[in-house]
């Protein structure tokens, strides 16, 4: 883990527990990665409830809740708006956590789709504001996308625990 992601994820740490808000992560491209380095930070046990690494179209499907319709439409598939608004959706859903993240997407080096490069990236965000989706193409080999995408998803949870505090 670079110094740039654990310093993210310690600032998204401090800030869940400042708060008093427990975070969870659906994640399919990153493999984990990004509630790996959360975990890593002393102390995330009290604001880190856990994670699914649904890598698979089944356990996207029956953990998450993810529809066939979804995946199984080519305009959208599983590297879409819809599926990783249904990700996080349903990690909020299992983990019972305040605020979940989810990744799905093309790490690369195969796996390229028309109009869906390697390097695209969707995330979901959710949490009692609703949940929102967003996409990035990121630049790079396999690595370098994983580990763009784990700092994008770390911003959105930091962001999200930002928006909960104010409302509180």
């Amino acid at each position: 883990m670079t110094e740039e992601v654990r310093a993210q994820a310690a600032q998204v740490v401090r800030a869940a527990c400042d708060a008093g808000l427990t975070v969870g992560c659906a994640e399919s491209c990153t493999g984990g990665l990004v509630s790996g380095a959360l975990t890593a930070i002393p102390g995330s046990s009290a604001a880190v409830l856990g994670g699914v690494v649904s890598y698979a179209i089944e356990v996207k499907k029956a953990v998450l809740g993810v529809s066939g319709a979804i995946i199984d439409d080519p305009e959208l598939g599983v590297v879409s708006d819809a599926c990783a608004i249904q990700m996080c959706e349903g990690a909020r859903r299992v983990l019972g956590c305040d605020i979940a993240v989810s990744v799905t997407g093309i790490a690369g080096p195969g796996g390229a789709e028309p109009g869906k490069p390697v390097g695209t990236v969707w995330f979901g965000i959710s949490s009692t504001r609703g949940a929102q989706a967003h996409h990035r193409l990121f630049p790079g080999n396999r690595d370098e996308v994983r580990e763009q995408a784990v700092l994008f998803a770390l911003s959105l949870l930091g962001e999200e625990i930002a928006e909960l505090s104010r409302v509180r």
